[in-house]
């Protein structure tokens, strides 16, 4: 068994104020996809992205606040917030839903790029590729505040939480961060940007990052799940699957359904 560290979840207060390392990671996650998709653009030569990329991230930044808190709220304890409406907006207390900030953010990319002319699918591709630097500083957060810990187990790497008992558990927040975080980047940025058929000059379709995105994520979330506690308010749902589960089963259908679409519709489309 391994110790867990003892880490303050505040990284330093400012009388009422304080600043955590969730918070921190957050901030880290969203500037390194803010420089990584600047570069991208600046390289494949996209000027007019270039010039929304401050509200664009502006807007998507809005989109995964709001879409991961109604997520939650929606999917993982409805009957919570319907008794007590006002802490819906209490985001400070936690409760952020992956799978529904991942809604929130494609919903506002939609908006925004039909609204300034920008094409979605190319965009979206060029942000993808960056989002899993996000869930690997986001995981270390949720690791760091000693949540969403992993279920009971007796591997040596088992550690006790605070707050989850006296066995020692699985860390599965780790899990995450490489799967979600290391694996899912280096599959995604090894491929950006590389022909998809024998042709050198045809590229993947402008979406399909975003469809393998969705896909790997969803398994690679599909998996960790049977590591990862479940929510005490929802336990195990039908036929066993935990929440996450079955939202990961909906978003990698989803993900299926880009990559078949852009596929047909799109056969190879270059980067200007």
């Amino acid at each position: 068994m391994l110790s867990y560290p003892q880490l303050d979840p505040i990284i330093f207060s400012v009388g009422p104020l304080s600043v955590r390392w969730y918070g921190l990671m957050y901030v880290i996650g969203f500037v390194a996809a803010y420089l990584l998709v600047a570069y991208q653009a600046k390289r494949f030569g996209w000027h007019k992205l270039t010039n929304h990329l401050d509200n664009l991230n502006l807007s998507l930044i809005i989109g995964v606040i709001i879409g991961g808190r109604l997520g939650y709220v929606c999917f993982y304890n409805p009957t919570y917030y319907l008794q007590n409406p006002l802490d819906m907006f209490a985001i400070w207390h936690g409760g952020m839903s992956f799978h529904g900030g991942c809604t929130g953010a494609l919903t506002a990319g939609v908006i925004y790029c039909s609204r300034n002319g920008l094409q979605f699918w190319k965009a979206a591709d060029l942000y993808v590729v960056t989002v899993p630097i996000g869930l690997f500083f986001g995981r270390l957060g949720n690791f760091i505040n000693g949540e969403l810990y992993g279920r009971a187990t007796t591997v040596g790497w088992g550690m006790i939480f605070p707050g989850g008992g006296p066995l020692p558990r699985h860390p599965s927040q780790l899990y995450e961060a490489f799967l979600e975080g290391i694996v899912l980047f280096a599959i995604l940025w090894s491929i950006k940007g590389k022909p998809w058929t024998k042709h050198p000059k045809t590229l993947w379709p402008h979406g399909s990052l975003l469809a393998l995105f969705l896909i790997c994520y969803s398994v690679f979330r599909f998996i960790v799940e049977y590591f990862r506690e479940p929510d005490p308010q929802l336990g195990l749902l039908l036929a066993g699957f935990s929440m996450g589960q079955v939202l990961s089963c909906f978003m990698s259908a989803i993900g299926i359904g880009i990559w078949y679409w852009r596929s047909i519709v799109s056969t190879g489309s270059k980067l200007p």
